[in-house]
């Protein structure tokens, strides 16, 4: 008898035990609706269905004080599968990483409906199309990373509507077109753009001259013209590359930003002499080898400690470290 009331009771104790944990499960019904029909659409093995996917989840994190899923991350795994439109419908995500994952496809337009998203980081995939212009409908975004994928079309100008972003990456695809003129409209101080390796071509927009770039990389691109507009004392330009693009301007009366730190011409049609403020800078890296140039090197700054490779193949620069002026 005694036995038979032991057992009831512990049956009672798991019933209660269960239910407990039923209650107390953190993950919103909705949410974990959308990350089931992830978990089929990647067949993601370590997410078990019968666990709250705000404590046990690898990659997902939900909000402390509402519990719904803020961020999601998926980092080097060799997918060969689309991006899941089912992400679209984590309504309150602000963080989406699919980071060197061979994910394919387009870029999905469920996207449009992450109105919380501040980062979104979807480089070194398989990605093909355009560079959605709904994204600059997102206005919390900050970081956009589309680096090394294989994206097509031009880039969209809506992208400069977004109040907040300061970091923009897109280089090592396949866009075409020119810079967008809104380019030069970014709001946020110290903006770093990276648009390298690409098939950009026509002029650099003068309106890029009133954006506070801390970093720019137009490098490997059909970019031709002047871009000396992009200096200027009142600059804060610590890096640029516009290596190997079709520029032809006069070097020789360009002033330059105080903090400028690495600077790369190369392979050019920049014509004139290297200015005198060049050796008041206490530059990291500089680069102005296969352009147009002619006059001695200033001396001073660390212009003299580059190896004679960042100044070769010029039409007659010479001094320091290259042979001396005849």
């Amino acid at each position: 008898m005694i036995s038979s009331h032991l057992s009831i009771l512990s049956l009672l104790l798991l019933g209660l035990a269960s239910l407990s944990e039923t209650v107390s499960e953190k993950c919103h019904p909705n949410d974990k609706k959308a990350l089931l029909q992830i978990k089929k659409d990647l067949d993601i093995t370590n997410w078990n269905p019968k666990t709250d996917c705000c404590r046990d989840w690898y990659g997902v994190k939900c909000d402390d004080k509402t519990n719904r899923i803020i961020e999601f991350v998926l980092a080097q795994a060799n997918l060969h599968l689309p991006i899941p439109t089912a992400i679209g419908d984590l309504p309150y995500l602000q963080d989406l990483a699919i980071h060197n994952c061979n994910a394919t496809g387009q870029i999905p337009q469920a996207f449009s409906k992450l109105s919380h998203l501040n980062f979104l980081d979807l480089r070194q995939n398989l990605l093909t199309g355009p560079v959605p212009s709904f994204l600059g409908n997102l206005k919390k975004l900050t970081y956009i990373g589309l680096s090394r994928n294989s994206l097509t079309g031009s880039i969209p100008p809506s992208l400069s509507q977004l109040p907040e972003l300061g970091g923009l990456l897109l280089d090592r695809n396949n866009l075409t077109g020119g810079i967008p003129e809104s380019f030069g409209y970014f709001k946020v101080q110290d903006f770093y753009l990276y648009m390298s390796h690409n098939q950009l071509s026509g002029p650099i927009p003068r309106s890029l001259g009133y954006t506070n770039f801390s970093l720019l990389d137009v490098s490997r691109n059909k970019l031709e013209g002047d871009i000396s507009f992009m200096f200027g004392k009142n600059k804060s330009l610590n890096t640029a590359d516009f290596s190997r693009n079709l520029l032809q301007f006069d070097f020789s009366k360009v002033e330059f930003p105080g903090n400028l730190q690495n600077l790369d011409l190369n392979h050019n049609k920049i014509f004139g002499s290297l200015p005198v403020g060049l050796a008041e800078f206490d530059m990291i890296s500089l680069n102005v080898s296969y352009n147009r140039l002619c006059g001695r090197i200033p001396v001073g700054g660390r212009l003299q400690d580059f190896d004679y490779t960042a100044y070769f193949h010029n039409r007659c620069l010479c001094g320091s470290p290259l042979p001396e002026c005849k």
